[in-house]
């Protein structure tokens, strides 16, 4: 984790468990001799208490000579620009700051208070939303520059630790309710475990965990060697995989060997999910010169000898809609497409007939290998933002203000999008402009309309007239499917 000249970013909210980090990196410091830099966010959620909790870091710091870099935001204001829950924001304002005094510092680590209990909730989280190995490997002791020195710990022996040395430390408030789902977990799931079915529970995940990094590691290297053995790279752009090769691979690991490609090729993969695992694998048994779109401007073509795999602009990339972005819990609840040529196709169905939804039902189209799945939800008593899907091609409507049957379809004259709360509506060629996509590109765009009143630019966003709030009683849930 950390090694003599290095320097590290220590993140110190306050609370124990930063605390208690804080402490421990000036003990490992004498050993080792590294420079240690304190961070702290003030979010500004709190108030006084907020104000309080920087003025304990800062006392703190300065009675130990650690220099500290304060950041002070107004996180409410943030997510709202942003159209992020308060939970997903401060997450990325905290790992903003950081990076920002990382770069700033010249640092090598980043420093986190994470402990075994952090590390469960990471794993039920996972395993609740849908995981594979790399979620069931929980948290990292290290991951890139990030360090978590305290995995080792308990929250109990965390507070033990704090008692022992008669260290106090600031408590927030907010973390005591279970609006959140860690929360939840923290305060629900996790004590219910270890007082009635194993009081090592705890531990016990942790152990797990370990073993699937360890577990992941190794398939990790497999993988490698299978990348090398089922493809041929054409310069920085163009990968052919093999489908000789790569159907000779164990089944368990050719998705890996899929996300190797597409590592190797794009350099990350940011958006690239099981969802297009699913249709990149399904690829090799089409008919030669079949393609399919992929995130990030990628394209996948059937070719005689396998699938070849390059980067092109024209490709449409399937980006994130910014409208909802509540919470990490559905990252990994995707069942619907990531296939851009199918939704094309889609687009050359005329308006009348099949492309009218059934609602609630599934709407089918066979030819075209896709699937509007349609859901109505009585609204929850207590409903959170967060438990908005963040899937780009599923989304939540308020079912009372739709009037009109709903089609999906291409663009037609006279089509507009409202865009914000006010009720402002924008001309969709106008959007277009602005968004710049590409002329030949807007008429393979796919919409979700009633008459010219567009609901949802399919794989962009959607519609503000048509957002869940407090008023809603009914949700419509629409889900585009990708059948390979």
């Amino acid at each position: 984790m950390v090694v003599r000249g290095d320097r590290v970013i220590a993140g110190v909210s306050g609370g124990a468990d930063s605390v208690c980090l804080f402490f421990v990196l000036l003990e490992i410091r004498k050993a080792l001799g590294f420079d240690l830099v304190a961070v702290h966010v003030n979010h500004g959620l709190r108030g006084d208490a907020s104000d309080a909790d920087e003025g304990f870091v800062r006392k703190l710091c300065r009675r130990y000579h650690v220099p500290l870099e304060v950041f002070c935001v107004e996180l409410e204001l943030i997510a709202k620009k942003r159209k992020q829950s308060l939970e997903e924001a401060g997450r990325c304002v905290r790992r903003e700051a950081f990076l920002a005094a990382l770069e700033k510092h010249g640092a090598s680590k980043i420093a986190l208070a994470h402990h075994q209990d952090d590390n469960a909730e990471t794993l039920l989280w996972n395993l609740c939303r849908g995981s594979g190995l790399t979620g069931m490997g929980g948290i990292r002791p290290v991951n890139g520059v990030y360090i978590h020195p305290l995995l080792c710990m308990t929250r109990k022996e965390i507070e033990d630790f704090l008692k022992g040395r008669g260290q106090d430390y600031r408590t927030d408030e907010t973390n005591a309710g279970t609006d959140f789902t860690r929360n939840r977990l923290r305060h629900v799931v996790l004590p219910m475990l270890e007082r009635e079915i194993n009081s090592q529970s705890v531990r016990h995940m942790n152990e797990t965990t370990r073993q699937m990094l360890e577990l992941r590691e190794y398939v990790d290297l497999q993988a490698q060697k299978a990348v090398e053995e089922c493809t041929v790279w054409e310069g920085a752009g163009d990968c052919l995989i093999k489908k000789e090769s790569f159907c000779a691979c164990p089944r368990v690991l050719r998705p890996y060997v899929l996300r190797g490609c597409v590592e190797r090729l794009r350099g990350e993969l940011t958006d690239f999910g099981q969802v297009h695992v699913e249709a990149l694998s399904a690829l090799f048994d089409k008919q030669v010169g079949r393609r399919i779109c992929l995130p990030a401007g990628m394209e996948a073509r059937r070719v005689y000898d396998g699938v070849e795999l390059r980067m092109t602009a024209g490709c449409v990339e399937a980006r994130r809609d910014l409208s909802f972005t509540g919470g990490m819990e559905n990252l990994h609840d995707i069942s619907s497409a990531g296939n851009m040529e199918a939704l094309r196709d889609l687009s050359a169905v005329g308006e009348a007939g099949t492309n009218i939804l059934n609602i609630p039902g599934e709407t089918c189209f066979p030819e075209r290998g896709l699937v509007v799945r349609c859901k109505i939800v009585e609204m929850p008593a207590q409903f959170s933002m967060k438990e908005i899907p963040e899937n780009i091609y599923t989304k939540w409507f308020d079912y009372g203000i739709i009037k009109k049957g709903l089609c999906i379809r291409g663009r037609k004259p006279g089509d507009s999008i409202v865009i914000d709360k006010e009720g402002h509506a924008k001309k969709l060629k106008s959007w277009f402009i602005n968004e710049k996509i590409p002329a030949d590109k807007r008429e393979e765009v796919l919409l979700l309309a009633c008459g010219n009143d567009v609901l949802w630019i399919i794989g962009y966003r959607m519609s503000s007239a048509y957002q869940i709030s407090d008023q809603t009683r009914q949700i419509l849930q629409v889900e585009v499917c990708f059948c390979p």
